[in-house]
């Protein structure tokens, strides 16, 4: 598996996510799996089938998130300058079609989430911006077409 960029706060996010769903998640499936197996025919049990089904999507989750702690390589969000867009800095835009301003925090894919502006260094977006500056212009190819990005502010 390839190097997953991280901030320290998202790897610290995706390690106490790994705890939970160790610790607690594989504990209460068991008992679920354990309770629908006392009731009787598994060929018939519906709740029996339910369990499993979310065992396997923990167990995938589990091992997916052991991958990418495994692999992650933490950005120092301390250390990176302001001076041209790199992961971990939230950058100010001017959305030239729009005529409206958006704000993106550049995070790793595994952190990512669109709906609170967190956006991945690998989407079309991220990776347009990466190594731009206060005052560069990008033209974006997204699944809609092109849109028209102006640097406003990096930090």
């Amino acid at each position: 598996m390839e190097k997953k960029i991280v901030t320290r706060a998202g790897l610290e996010a995706l390690k106490a996510e790994l705890s939970e769903l160790t610790l607690q998640s594989r504990k209460e499936i068991a008992k679920k799996i354990k309770e629908a197996r006392e009731q009787g025919d598994l060929s018939e049990n519906a709740e029996y089938d339910v369990a499993r089904d979310e065992q396997r999507a923990i167990e995938a989750r589990i091992a997916e998130l052991e991958a990418i702690v495994k692999n992650a390589e933490v950005i120092d969000t301390e250390a990176i300058t302001e001076d041209a867009v790199n992961v971990g800095h939230t950058v100010r835009v001017r959305n030239e079609e729009m005529k409206r301003e958006i704000e993106y925090h550049i995070v790793g894919s595994s952190e990512a989430n669109a709906a609170q502006g967190r956006i991945s260094n690998e989407s079309p977006i991220g990776r347009s911006l990466l190594g731009r500056k206060v005052g560069d212009q990008v033209t974006v190819e997204v699944p809609v077409g092109e849109i028209h990005l102006t640097v406003l502010e990096i930090q």
